[in-house]
């Protein structure tokens, strides 16, 4: 089935209005009018998939240490709002299917990152992606994206007929910009892409050379670049056939994308 995305697909939810990756995101970006989601998932130490982005808890939570060490109920004892804003004070990190009920309340389509923590790339595609098939019925709105790939493998295995994509961008910046003055693609894209028949590539806008995607669309595959929160950057991508974006602010990109005839 062809991959169909919307023009804009809100970050983390809605990561530039509302903490990333949490329920009150997912209605921040529906409250606007935003189509579609993009979301991280990752196993608790008992194996319940969560909707959080880190490998460590320190940054977004009042917590801290490895989100694989925790439990379930640890993890609902953390505050992650309070380091937004006031305002988010008691929000918790929420389940996969606690925001799936949300996506289909709110009739939104979802990108879901599997986003493994070492070591449990294997698991975490498979229980997320277990769940995620007992519930979610409309593969037109269903995006499933990783940049592991053993999640990616397991993703193939398991839901094979879903739109799937690999996530670029992991490498550090130096490596990805030495590859492009070299004129060489910063990874094996295509191979993986061939191999795992993949629909699409996420990847960071920062490298988003006209080369680059000019190699992508000729593939017939479709770039997806995530971390677009400039106006005049999406303008200039969208020039370059990129028909999709991923942003914190995805209002603002949408009304400017909008705005060009």
């Amino acid at each position: 089935m062809p991959l169909k995305l919307p023009k804009i697909i809100g970050h983390r939810g809605c990561a530039g209005y509302a903490p990333e990756n949490t329920l009150e995101a997912i209605h921040t970006a529906a409250d606007m009018g935003i189509e579609w989601v993009e979301l991280d998932v990752k196993l608790t130490k008992d194996e319940i998939p969560i909707i959080f982005h880190d490998d460590m808890l320190d940054r977004t939570t009042n917590g801290a240490g490895n989100v694989a060490d925790k439990t379930l109920e640890e993890i609902k004892e953390l505050d992650c709002g309070n380091w937004y804003g006031e305002s988010f004070t008691g929000i918790q990190i929420p389940t996969l299917e606690q925001a799936i009920d949300v996506l289909l309340e709110r009739n939104l389509g979802l990108n879901l990152e599997i986003k493994p923590c070492a070591g449990r790339e294997k698991d975490t595609a498979e229980v997320a992606l277990d769940l995620l098939s007992s519930i979610w019925d409309e593969h037109d709105k269903l995006y499933i994206s990783s940049y592991s790939m053993v999640s990616l493998e397991s993703a193939a295995d398991m839901a094979g007929d879903w739109s799937r994509g690999i996530v670029m961008g992991q490498r550090s910046k130096e490596d990805w910009l030495a590859a492009l003055k070299n004129n060489k693609t910063p990874e094996d894209w295509l191979t993986i892409s061939k191999y795992l028949e993949l629909e699409a590539i996420s990847i960071d806008q920062e490298f988003c050379s006209e080369q680059l995607i000019r190699k992508i669309l000729e593939q017939n595959i479709t770039p997806i670049p995530y971390n677009v929160n400039d106006a005049r950057r999406a303008i200039d991508l969208q020039h370059l056939g990129i028909k999709s974006f991923i942003s914190d602010y995805p209002d603002e990109i949408n009304d400017s994308l909008f705005s060009v005839h």
